[in-house]
């Protein structure tokens, strides 16, 4: 695992930890977390597919 891989790791754990708490108190009703989570749960998946193909 070289540098180019850690880098962009570390960054993606510190951006997760600035947001993360945030989302949490805007989604503290259980309907609005669940809708929230999936609308990210899509775009994840979506981000995924297109990195796979496109590498």
């Amino acid at each position: 695992m070289g540098l180019e891989e850690i880098i962009p790791s570390i960054a993606l754990i510190l951006i997760l930890i600035l947001i993360l708490p945030n989302f949490i108190k805007s989604n503290f009703n259980k309907k609005v977390f669940v809708k929230n989570l999936s609308i990210w749960g899509v775009i994840v998946i979506v981000l995924m597919i297109l990195l796979y193909f496109i590498t």
